[in-house]
Order: structure tokens, then C-alpha cells, then sequence
């Protein structure tokens, strides 16, 4: 399933692919000025200009989330160890909002840093969540085995045919009233 944040991604370059072609045309230019030089000289420039494209993009690595310009983990979720990793780091941004309520109603944290934390924070947690439901493996499985537990099928919205709970009197995607409950 494609979001409309991830279907309409216009950006030409990934900012490995830019770092990997400026470094390329900076080899090709200390080669083409580089005349009269023996060819261990032309080598250790071209590398120093690919080693400067590589300080680049890590640069970007790690200053780009604290600048805004990249955000941490919009990588796809591949495997269970990325989603191990993502389920923890969920844990930490919920348990750090929950710590910077308390520490709020303490009198610890002011109201403006209290606003700007939270704010950060949840929206943190926001990513991560979203990202962990992209990829709705887990969400499908544990819905099969939820039916085959009950053995019985969800309610089906009449108007949307969104799947809902047994006990839903409304449907939870468009709000249409159920039919007669048991």
C-alpha cells in the first residue's frame, strides 16, 4: 500500500547517488588537470576526492535529521530485526513521552518545553508507527489468527466493506451504523 507521501517522491537524486557522482566528476577533473604527474600522484588525488565525498555524505548522515533535511529511519522496513529495531525505538519515544508528562505534572519541564519536546517527540513517534504499519505483515497475521481463535468473520460495513469488530455498532473507516447486534 502507497501512501501519497511516498507516491509522489520527486526528488531526482538519493543523496548517496549525488555524493557518488560528485565525486566522480571531481576524479575526472584532477585527472584532466593533473597533466605532467606520475599516475601514483593522479591516483591518491582521485581517492582523496572520493574520500571527500564520502566525509560529505556521512556529514549529511548525520547532520541531516538535526537539520530536517533527512529523517531518521525512513528506510522501508525489510526484515524482523529492522522491525525488532523499529518496535524498540517505539517503546523509547513512548515511554520518553510518558516520562515528559510526568516530569510536567512534577513541575520539572516548563510549559514552553513541554510544548516543543512533546511536539518532537510525537511526532517521532508518529514516523515510526506509520512506517511499522506500512508494512502490515504482522497486521494480516495477527488478524488470521484472531478469526481463526473466534471462528467467526468480522461485521462488514454495508457502504465501504470495511472490516470491523463483532461488537462495533458503527464502522470505524466511514461511520455507517451496523446491522442488529447480538
Amino acid at each position: 500500500m502507497m501512501s501519497s507521501e511516498t507516491s509522489t517522491d520527486t526528488q531526482p537524486f538519493e543523496p548517496w547517488q549525488f555524493f557518488t557522482l560528485a565525486g566522480l566528476i571531481g576524479a575526472t577533473i584532477v585527472v584532466f588537470f593533473a597533466k605532467g604527474q606520475t599516475a601514483a600522484a593522479i591516483i591518491l588525488l582521485s581517492l582523496t576526492v572520493f574520500s571527500a565525498a564520502a566525509v560529505g555524505f556521512a556529514a549529511l548522515r548525520a547532520i541531516g535529521p538535526l537539520a530536517g533535511l533527512m529523517r531518521p529511519g525512513d528506510a522501508p522496513v525489510a526484515g524482523s530485526r529492522t522491525r525488532a529495531a523499529l518496535e524498540r525505538e517505539k517503546a523509547l519515544a513512548l515511554r520518553a513521552i510518558k516520562e515528559l508528562e510526568f516530569d510536567r505534572a512534577m513541575g520539572k519541564v516548563s510549559e514552553k518545553d513541554f510544548t516543543e519536546m512533546s511536539g518532537r517527540l510525537r511526532a517521532r513517534a508518529a514516523r515510526i508507527i506509520r512506517q511499522l504499519d506500512a508494512s502490515g505483515s504482522y497486521r494480516a497475521k495477527i488478524e488470521q489468527e484472531i478469526e481463526k481463535q473466534i471462528g467467526r468473520v468480522a461485521n462488514a460495513c454495508p457502504s465501504c466493506a470495511a472490516a470491523n469488530d463483532l461488537d462495533a455498532r458503527f464502522c470505524k473507516k466511514c461511520g455507517t451504523a451496523l446491522g442488529a447486534q447480538s
